[in-house]
């Protein structure tokens, strides 16, 4: 995933911009701090962020986002 890594913080919550690999579309994803950092220790995204969606999760792990992802492998 091409990540801006202009990731930034308000209070409480961390921005992800992310680009997906394929159509090269920009998206924008907010998680909670202590999140983020479980995140990039090593927690598994699902159980780091179980309230973004499965095409969010999946644009953090791929960097493919949902229509791309569901193109390539099915619904």
């Amino acid at each position: 995933m091409d990540w801006d890594r202009n990731d930034y913080k308000t209070e409480g919550s961390t921005h992800i911009h992310a680009t997906c690999n394929m159509c090269k579309k920009d998206y924008d994803v907010w998680v909670e701090d202590e999140d983020y950092k479980e995140w990039l220790n090593g927690k598994m995204c699902q159980d780091a962020f179980p309230y973004l969606s499965a095409d969010d999760r999946e644009l953090l792990i791929s960097g493919t986002c949902g229509p791309c992802f569901d193109d390539m492998f099915g619904e």
